[in-house]
């Protein structure tokens, strides 16, 4: 119950926010490396260092101790403590394409959780940010990996189709949907007892959102399994083929 409690306090806390800006959030509470995190992005115009400014001001006047790290021009972190509730509130912060990229970083310094396996998944160079989460059971488990990388959204996606096949995945289906004007991509791969989809979408210019989820398994008769991937394709490879004799 002690441990519950201290959940529930921890998830009213807040992310640090930049004012004129929109913050996504990346996943929901998170667990990073044994650590619970809360986090989110954003982007805006200003010089890095009035971001810093703001964020330094806001909380030093608060009486938090506060750390500011980085060339200020380039890259910066801004990282404050805030000791009687056991929480740590930071900001990473990266010149791209003439703006200020920020991450906005809630993290728990008094809860602790297992580590996640080792993930299955591709991480790309060029990756701007990356976060994983895991969850296991007696069965198998599954692993989701969020991130942002450098490149458009067709640079991004050769690049995973040439990680999986590294890692021995066969492709099994790809769709593309238009979604408030953007294209985003679904990707699926398979080897036996594995699956890993991923999703990709434009976020900013030259920036590709990544989400990839992984699900595996220890049992024999584990989804998906050899004859459902094959069907899989074969549905998908003679879809692309109608596709080709019917176009003119």
């Amino acid at each position: 119950m002690l441990l519950l409690g201290a959940l529930s306090a921890s998830a009213q806390q807040e992310l640090p926010v930049y004012p004129g800006t929109v913050h996504t959030r990346i996943g929901n509470d998170l667990v990073i490396a044994g650590e619970y995190y809360r986090m989110a992005y954003f982007l805006t115009d200003d010089p890095m260092d009035k971001v810093v400014d703001y964020f330094v001001k806001q909380w030093r006047s608060q009486g938090y101790p506060t750390a500011v790290d980085g060339d200020l021009k380039e890259e910066a972190v801004v990282s404050a403590l805030y000791t009687r509730e056991g929480l740590q509130r930071g900001v990473v912060l990266r010149r791209h394409l003439g703006k200020t990229l920020g991450f906005t970083v809630l993290r728990d310094l008094w809860m602790s959780a297992p580590k996640s396996p080792a993930s299955g998944l591709v991480k790309l160079e060029g990756t701007l940010f990356s976060e994983d989460l895991a969850s296991r059971d007696a069965a198998g488990g599954s692993q989701h990996r969020s991130a942002l990388v450098e490149g458009d959204m067709a640079t991004v996606r050769q690049r995973v189709v040439q990680e999986m096949s590294k890692q021995g995945y066969a492709p099994v289906r790809e769709s593309a949907v238009k979604v408030g004007g953007q294209t985003r991509v679904t990707l699926e791969h398979a080897r036996k007892g594995e699956q890993v989809v991923t999703n990709l979408s434009p976020v900013d210019e030259g920036v590709t959102a990544m989400l990839q989820m992984w699900v595996g398994s220890d049992r024999p008769d584990a989804v998906p399994n050899d004859a459902a991937v094959r069907e899989s394709k074969a549905a998908y490879e003679r879809a692309q083929k109608a596709q080709k004799e019917a176009a003119p």
